[in-house]
């Protein structure tokens, strides 16, 4: 029979920790001997070291209780599920860790081939070597972060530039970038793109489009912030196809 204190430090963990497990339900409070302290068993100690590799797993405290009650089978098939859910999140880690080298290396993200094509094909359209630099910029933050989706949506964009009704859309722009950001230019230029925005989707698909291939917050908040311009053409868009 041992002491709270080497209960602890037999189970590696704190003297705190095994009072909140016995709060939580999860190990048992022995009862006190004559002298008034509680005194553990080795049985304890290893329910002990069971708990806390559990926990350490990323296992809630809530589940461990709940496992404590579980027949042997139950037990060993939650086990596997625990396993299988830790190859998971390794695998997210390792990928997280490999992102983390390329932004040590200088190399947030390394673009696809077809991007720098696309890419030299917007200077050749005639778009600005600004507006260029800021396509660049923008696809290395979504390929970075969304790489699930960032593919689909560069598609999607490509599809788009490459009808010359929408590209000349693009490159107004692109251009209204010195533009007053009273000029009553915006405002025309803002109801062309709702109504190509609505004849390519549809009414009934905007709400849908929005959600899913928008550019996120994040990055249209970038664009704004580069011109007052473009930040009132943001604005009028997203009031017209509210509306």
């Amino acid at each position: 029979m041992i002491t709270i204190g080497k209960l602890a430090r037999y189970a590696g963990v704190s003297i705190k920790t095994i009072r909140v497990y016995h709060d939580k339900g999860l190990l048992p409070e022995p009862d006190r001997d004559a002298s008034g302290y509680r005194r553990y068993s080795a049985n304890d100690a290893i329910e002990l070291i069971k708990i806390r590799t559990l926990a350490e797993a990323g296992v809630p405290l809530a589940r461990i209780r709940d496992l404590r009650a579980a027949t042997d089978e139950e037990f060993q098939r939650a086990l596997h599920e625990i396993d299988d859910e830790l190859t998971a999140r390794i695998g997210g880690l390792r990928a997280t860790q490999g992102r983390l080298r390329q932004l040590a290396a200088g190399q947030l993200a390394p673009l696809p081939t077809e991007v720098g094509a696309y890419l030299e094909h917007l200077a050749h359209w005639g778009f600005t070597s600004r507006w260029v630099s800021l396509q660049r910029d923008l696809w290395i933050l979504v390929f970075a972060t969304r790489p699930d989706r960032a593919i689909t949506l560069f598609h999607e964009q490509a599809e788009i530039l490459a009808d010359p009704a929408l590209r000349q859309l693009f490159l107004a722009y692109d251009h209204a970038h010195d533009v007053d950001a009273d000029d009553p230019c915006l405002d025309d230029l803002a109801s062309r793109i709702v109504e190509a925005t609505r004849q390519r989707y549809g009414s009934d698909e905007l709400p849908e489009l929005h959600a899913a291939s928008k550019i996120p917050a994040l990055i249209q908040g970038t664009v704004n912030a580069l011109s007052p311009a473009w930040q009132r053409l943001d604005t009028l868009i997203r009031a017209q196809l509210a509306a």
